[in-house]
C-alpha cells in the first residue's frame, strides 16, 4: 500500500473523466473510466461501484483484481448489505471479518482491507463504492476521504441522470412479463430482467457484461429472429433518455404466433388450390349444358349431370373439412359413452361415395365388444381414412376394414395396396395442411386435412391412431378405443 495518494495521477484523470461528461458520454462508461483512475492512484488491487434498488443491488463496475464481480447480485438480506446502508457513510472495514459470501471470496482472492463509501442523494442510497487491498495495513485517512469524494462524484451523476442507474432490477421491472436488457455502446449488457432469463434461458450471471445473445435492431425499429432451437423473437430497441449511449431492448416469445401465421398462409395456399379444380369443372359442365343443351345426346348430358354431383360431393366434403378444421371440430365435451362398433361401422360405410363403397371389404367379427368414446364422430373418422385409402391406391384395388380386440382396447384397421407411406412420413402425415407431395404438379388431391381431423377426434376420445406400411405394399391406419 502507498504511502501516499498519487493526487496529480487523480487530478488528470479526473479531468479526463470531466471531459468525457462534456462530450457527451455518460452512465457506464463514464462510472468505468473514474473506477480505472482511482484504482492506480488510491493504491488499491480493484475497485468496484455496486448499484442498490428497492430489492438488493448489483455490481454495475469493477476493476483490476476485482473484475470477477462484475454483475454479482447483492440481496437485500445479506448481512454485510444491511450493516453497509446503516452507520457512518464511509468506513473502512476487514474484508475476512465480513460474514456475506461475497466478502467470503474477496477474502478468498487475498483481499483482506476495503474502504467503502455510500453514495447519496438527500440521504437515499443510489449505491457504494470499494476501494480493496491485500494485506494486513490499515488504509489511510487520506484514502478515505478519496474514496467517500469520488462517492460523492458517482452519486452526482445520478442526481445528474448521466445514463444512471443502469441494474434497476426493482420490482416493476422484475414483473415484467416481456424481457427486458439494457446494452451499453459496445452491445455489452448491463441489464437482464427476469423474464430475458426466461426467454433465451441465460441466467443473469450467464449475460450480465457479455455481449447480447439476440441481434440488435436498430433504434426505434422492430425485428424478428429465430433461435437456434426454433423459437421466434420479435426484437425491439430504443435509446434510454439522457445523453448517455445506453440503449434498452425489449423482446417476447411469438413462436405460436408465428406459427398461426404459417398455417393461416398455408390454409389461403391450399385452399384456393383445392377449391379451384372442383369449382372449374363444374363451371366447364355447366356452361356446356347451357351453351349445347340442343346438340348434346341424353347420354352426354346425363354424364354432364353426373361429374357436376361428384365434383360438388367433393367440393361439399372439402368445404366440410375446411370447417371442421377452423373449428377444431371433435366431440367437445361430450362425454364417451360405450357404442357399438360393429353397427356404427356398417351404418358409417352406408354412407359413403358410391364408388368408394364398391371397394370396400368389411371383415368384422361377430362378437366384437363395444367401444368407448363419441358414436357419431366415427363416420367421420371412417370417412376420412376409407378416401384416404381410396386416394392412394388403384381404381380397382379393394380396401378392407377390420376391427378386434386388443386387450383393454378395440382396434379398427383401414388397410389398401396403394403407393404405401415411407416410415419417416408416419407422423408427419397427421400435421393439419401436410402433403406427402408439394407443388402444383401434385398427383394426389387433396387439403391435407382429414388425417389432422381423425387424431383430434380420437385422441379426444381416449385413444390413438397410427399409421404403417403394410407388409406387401400400401398403408394400415389403426384406430384403438377403450373397450365399453
Amino acid at each position: 500500500m502507498p504511502e501516499r495518494i498519487d493526487f496529480p495521477a487523480l487530478i488528470a484523470g479526473h479531468t479526463v473523466v470531466i471531459e468525457m461528461i462534456n462530450s457527451g458520454d455518460a452512465g457506464l462508461p463514464v462510472l468505468t473510466q473514474l473506477l480505472r483512475v482511482a484504482q492506480p492512484a488510491l493504491g488499491a488491487a480493484g475497485m468496484a461501484f455496486a448499484e442498490f434498488g428497492p430489492t438488493g443491488g448489483r455490481v454495475i463496475a469493477a476493476t483490476g483484481a476485482v473484475e470477477w464481480t462484475l454483475g454479482r447480485p447483492l440481496p437485500a438480506d445479506d448481512p454485510d448489505i444491511v450493516c453497509l446502508l446503516s452507520g457512518p457513510r464511509v468506513r473502512r472495514a476487514r474484508v475476512d471479518h465480513l460474514d456475506g459470501k461475497l466478502a467470503a471470496a474477496l477474502a478468498g482472492s487475498g483481499l483482506r482491507r476495503m474502504v467503502v463509501s455510500r453514495a447519496e442523494i438527500g440521504g437515499h442510497t443510489v449505491g457504494s463504492l470499494h476501494a480493496l487491498y491485500p494485506g494486513d495495513d490499515e488504509p489511510s485517512a487520506e484514502q478515505q476521504g478519496v474514496v467517500a469524494y469520488l462517492a460523492a462524484c458517482v452519486a452526482h451523476m445520478y442526481g445528474d441522470q448521466s445514463g444512471l442507474p443502469v441494474h434497476g432490477d426493482g420490482p416493476v421491472v422484475a414483473a415484467l412479463a416481456d424481457g427486458l436488457a439494457v446494452v451499453d455502446r459496445d452491445g455489452h449488457v448491463r441489464l437482464w430482467n427476469p423474464a430475458a432469463a426466461e426467454v433465451t434461458g441465460r441466467t443473469v450471471e450467464q449475460a450480465l457484461s457479455r455481449p447480447l445473445p439476440i441481434p440488435l435492431p436498430p433504434s426505434g425499429q422492430v425485428r424478428d429472429h429465430r433461435l437456434p432451437d426454433g423459437r421466434w423473437l420479435r426484437i425491439t430497441s430504443g435509446e434510454l433518455p439522457g445523453p448517455g449511449s445506453l440503449r434498452v431492448v425489449t423482446f417476447r416469445d411469438i413462436t405460436d404466433q408465428q406459427r398461426r401465421d404459417h398455417d393461416q398462409e398455408l390454409f389461403v395456399a391450399v385452399t384456393s388450390h383445392e377449391l379451384r379444380t372442383p369449382v372449374t369443372v363444374i363451371k366447364g359442365y355447366a356452361d356446356t349444358l347451357t351453351d349445347h343443351w340442343e346438340s348434346l345426346t341424353d347420354t352426354d348430358r346425363r354424364q354432364a349431370a353426373r361429374v357436376i354431383g361428384q365434383r360438388a360431393n367433393e367440393l361439399a366434403r372439402l368445404v366440410d373439412r375446411l370447417l371442421s378444421s377452423a373449428a377444431e371440430a371433435g366431440p367437445g365435451n361430450e362425454p364417451p359413452t360405450p357404442f357399438d362398433l360393429g353397427e356404427a361401422l356398417h351404418s358409417a360405410v352406408v354412407d359413403l361415395p358410391a364408388e368408394l363403397r364398391r371397394r370396400l371389404v368389411l371383415r368384422l367379427p361377430a362378437d366384437l365388444p363395444k367401444a368407448l368414446g363419441h358414436r357419431p364422430s366415427l363416420a367421420t373418422v371412417l370417412t376420412e381414412l376409407a378416401t384416404n385409402a381410396g386416394k392412394y391406391s388403384a381404381l380397382d384395388a379393394p380396401i378392407e376394414i377390420s376391427a378386434a380386440v386388443d386387450g383393454q382396447l378395440v382396434a379398427l384397421r383401414v388397410s389398401d395396396r396403394g403407393i404405401g407411406i415411407r416410415p419417416e412420413h408416419v407422423e408427419r402425415a397427421f400435421d393439419r395442411f401436410w402433403q406427402g407431395e408439394s407443388g402444383d404438379r401434385r398427383g394426389y388431391p387433396g387439403a391435407g386435412l382429414g388425417l389432422y381431423l381423425v387424431r383430434r377426434i380420437v385422441e379426444q376420445q381416449n385413444g390413438w391412431v397410427s399409421l404403417r406400411p403394410r407388409s406387401g405394399g400400401g398403408t394400415v391406419a389403426e384406430v384403438r378405443l377403450p373397450r365399453g
